[in-house]
Parts: structure tokens; C-alpha cells; sequence
């Protein structure tokens, strides 16, 4: 019965300031698969060094002509690679583009919808093509001229600059005025090559995931962020300087605008798995809740305390059941 099972491997690691993080995510999900049906491996993936390790601390080397790996002088070979990389080449498209080119099924979406909601600049001027409210952003690639009167007339203090393509929180800054730009752009061009300089929005932080297979539409219920910090920073994100609320504290009708929005953008970008979607809700002048995209994560914290299985428990579902579903949806 042993060799029926489907071999997953949950791809980690990756080449980020996030190395560390992803390596958390992928013991979560290690502990949720449902291993009665899965032979579950993982997989460590930091530049060219792409090894499996298991639980008693050995490691063997991943073959990268077909993703496989030798255990007790056999080959083995995987049905299904769940992706947990935060940031590249996991969530930049690389690494499917090296899994189309094997022909093996994955997690997330494909190469185009990867490396577009890695490049935050470039997936706010497409969804905003479709109504998504965005807050207004300039781009800046390094070496490139910039005036900072300018930008402060354009975008408005304060404002956020922030690595354009970049999957962790990392060399993102709250700029209050134009003096503190030219410092924080040193920090995000040390992250990355473009930097995206984005309007601020006052409101109500809160993200929400969604995943979809052949039979069902699942829009988890949204977590409302609150921090002390002065935005959802590193601290805030992974050393507790946060309380997350899930279900969040929004009224009937601005909930079900969130879960609309959640839904619609899922189905523009044709996503597939697990996608969580960040928003800002703000207020219009005549104090209504408008709600605003922030940005999407393709390949969100899976630790038990991250924000898909808070939703998916609040949900009343079963992580594991969850993820059986994803994976069975490929097959």
C-alpha cells in the first residue's frame, strides 16, 4: 500500500532574506499533510544546493534533471511539489517555470501570475486596469534620477517605499517627509533592483485567503491586523508585535465586499492554491468603508499560528483536508 501513496515534496528555503521563515512553513506543513495518504519529503532549496531533509537529520541531494533523489540505493520520484519558498525562486516564478519544464504538478500559479504578484508595482497598474482600488505608487530602478518635491507631490507624505520585487518585509520604510526618503531608498534598493514608492492608506489592515479546485470556491474568513509598530513590519509579522483578530471586526456588508473582492481578483489572475490577499480598508468622505488591495502573497506562512490556518480553523475546516484538496485538485 506504501508505494500507491503520492510522493509530495515541499519545496523550501529559497534564495530570500525569508530563508529561515520558509524553513518554519514548511515544517507546518509538514506536521498538517495527511501522511496516511502522502509520503511527505522536504525539500531545502538555497541557490544550487537542493537537498531532502528527513526527520532522523540525514540529507540526500536532489537530482535537478528530474527533481529526484536516491533512498536506500533506489530513486525517488515525486508526484506533486508544494511550494513554501517566500520570496525567490519560489515565488517569482523560477522555480514553476522549472517545474513546467519537468512536467511536474504544483502549488501555486503559474510562471506569467508568479513573477507578476512578485513585482508589486507591476501588479497594481494591471489590477487597477480592472477596478481594483490600489493606492497611487512610482517606480524607481536603481541608478535612476529622482526628485524628491516631486515625489512628494505626486504620492503625498506619508508614504511607503518598499522593494518592488521582493517577497519578504524586508527594506520597507514608513517615509513621513521628503527629507527620509533618500535613506529609505537605500534600504529597499539593498533588497532589490527596483523600488516602488506607494501612497499611504489609513484604515483597517486585514488579509484574507482563498483557494479554489474544480468543485468548490473557498474564501476563508479575514484576519484584521493590529500593531503598535508604526506598519505590519518584520517585528510585527514574525516576533509577536501584533494581535491578529479572525474572524476581523467588519461590518456584514464591508465583509462581504472584502470576500467579493477576494474572490473576483482570485479568478483575474486565474490563480491556483492557497493565495492570501492584503487590504486596506479606508473611509470615503461621506464615511463609507472603501476597500483597497494592498498586495497578494502566492505562497503565505503556514506555521500554525500564520494566517491561513487561523482562517481555515475559523472556517471550521481541517488543514489537512485543506491541503488534500489542492493537491487532488491537479490529478
Amino acid at each position: 500500500m506504501e508505494n500507491l501513496k503520492r510522493n509530495i515534496a515541499i519545496v523550501c528555503g529559497g534564495d530570500s532574506s525569508e530563508h529561515d521563515v520558509s524553513l518554519r512553513s514548511a515544517q507546518g506543513l509538514y506536521s498538517f499533510f495527511d501522511k496516511e495518504r502522502y509520503n511527505i519529503y522536504i525539500v531545502d532549496v538555497k541557490g544550487t544546493d537542493w537537498h531532502i531533509n528527513f526527520d532522523n537529520g540525514d540529507t540526500a541531494e536532489i537530482d535537478k534533471n528530474d527533481f529526484s533523489f536516491v533512498m536506500a540505493g533506489k530513486s525517488v520520484y515525486f508526484d506533486y511539489a508544494y511550494i513554501t519558498i517566500h520570496g525567490q525562486p519560489g515565488e517569482n516564478g523560477v522555480m514553476q517555470g522549472y517545474f513546467d519544464l519537468i512536467h511536474l504538478p504544483y502549488s501555486t500559479s503559474g510562471v506569467l501570475v508568479e513573477a507578476m504578484t512578485f513585482d508589486k508595482f507591476v501588479l497594481n497598474n494591471y489590477l487597477r486596469g480592472f477596478g481594483v482600488k490600489v493606492a497611487n505608487s512610482l517606480l524607481l530602478r536603481r541608478g535612476e534620477q529622482y526628485d524628491e518635491a516631486e515625489i512628494s507631490e505626486k504620492i503625498g507624505m506619508p508614504c511607503f517605499v518598499k522593494p518592488a520585487a521582493d517577497g519578504s518585509s524586508f527594506g520597507v520604510s514608513k517615509v513621513k517627509n521628503a527629507d527620509q526618503l533618500a535613506p529609505a531608498l537605500r534600504v529597499a534598493f539593498m533588497q532589490s533592483d527596483e523600488v516602488m514608492i506607494e501612497g499611504f492608506l489609513e484604515g483597517i489592515e486585514i488579509s484574507q485567503g482563498v483557494y479554489k479546485t474544480k468543485n468548490k470556491s473557498v474564501v476563508l474568513p479575514a484576519t484584521e491586523v493590529v500593531t503598535n509598530n508604526e506598519f505590519f513590519d518584520y517585528d510585527a509579522k514574525y516576533n509577536g508585535q501584533v494581535q491578529e483578530i479572525t474572524p476581523a471586526r467588519l461590518n456584514p456588508e464591508t465583509a462581504a465586499k472584502v470576500a467579493e473582492e477576494t474572490n473576483r481578483i482570485y479568478d483575474i489572475l486565474h490563480a491556483n492554491g492557497i493565495i492570501r490577499i492584503d487590504y486596506i480598508i479606508s473611509k470615503d468622505k461621506e464615511g463609507n468603508d472603501v476597500v483597497n488591495m494592498l498586495e497578494i502573497n502566492t505562497t503565505p506562512g503556514m506555521t500554525a499560528t500564520s494566517f491561513i490556518p487561523q482562517q481555515v480553523r475559523a472556517a471550521g475546516l481541517e488543514i489537512k483536508s485543506v491541503l488534500s484538496d489542492i493537491v487532488e485538485n491537479q490529478f
